[in-house]
């Protein structure tokens, strides 16, 4: 019962300053990484003017195009629509998605948030996986997590094996000590390397934006992708985890 998962902002699919599009290399390095479940943030759903400005801007949304054929299960949670398109979070699986739900939780109407939640199925067990992209300011932040924590608790059995990860936003770890006393929650790569992963930007990662929280699980390993290719793609570096069911 071994499980490969990774959180990654793609930055809709643009390098830096969106200056080229990067979505065929970023899929080759998602592939690369080889994990069982992808979490995904600042996906595109659709965009007319990216359709136009680039000739190989991929004909289906971005989520099913990195999907590809190496994780047949994907789930969009539409966040921030516009009129030549939409974004959000996206979660790519090697195994059934057997329910999906995206949460609104934006704390106002010029940033738009939400809080994907797929139920896997695990060969035979239920997989709870919550993706998210909290807000920039520390007040939206403090909201977020408390509708992460209800409906968690509201949605997820106790003894039922958890996974949250995605863009937190959150330097100075004031979510993750709530997930921890409110939820029994653990963050990969402390567990594994004794701090917090830093993410961003992907250049010189400073800040540790990004995480993967687990609970039911023991950590074999945890690493953080930056560094040539990975900062061509965009401006936060991606985190995986080796996991095993505790």
């Amino acid at each position: 019962m071994k499980l490969g998962v990774a959180t990654y902002n793609i930055h809709k699919g643009l390098s830096h300053f969106n200056q080229r599009m990067v979505l065929h290399e970023a899929r080759e390095r998602l592939r690369a990484l080889d994990v069982d479940i992808v979490f995904l943030q600042e996906v595109q759903g659709a965009n007319q003017r990216h359709e136009h400005r680039f000739h190989n801007w991929p004909a289906e949304p971005s989520y099913e195009f990195l999907a590809d054929q190496m994780w047949s299960e994907f789930s969009y949670g539409r966040n921030a629509v516009y009129d030549h398109g939409h974004h959000g979070n996206a979660i790519l699986s090697r195994y059934p998605i057997v329910a999906s739900e995206n949460q609104d939780v934006s704390d106002h109407r010029y940033e738009r948030r939400g809080l994907l939640h797929c139920k896997i199925d695990w060969s035979g067990k239920i997989l709870h996986c919550m993706c998210v992209h909290l807000a920039l300011h520390e007040r939206g932040r403090r909201r977020q997590v408390s509708a992460l924590i209800e409906r968690i608790r509201s949605s997820v059995p106790d003894g039922a094996p958890l996974i949250i990860a995605g863009d937190f936003n959150d330097w100075r770890d004031n979510c993750g000590r709530r997930l921890a006393e409110a939820l029994g929650m653990r963050e990969a790569f402390r567990v594994h390397h004794g701090r917090s992963p830093r993410t961003f930007p992907s250049r010189f990662p400073m800040l540790t934006l990004d995480r993967i929280y687990v609970r039911g699980f023991e950590v074999l390993g945890a690493e953080v992708h930056h560094g040539h290719p990975w900062t061509r793609l965009s401006d936060h570096a991606a985190l995986s985890a080796r996991l095993e069911m505790a």
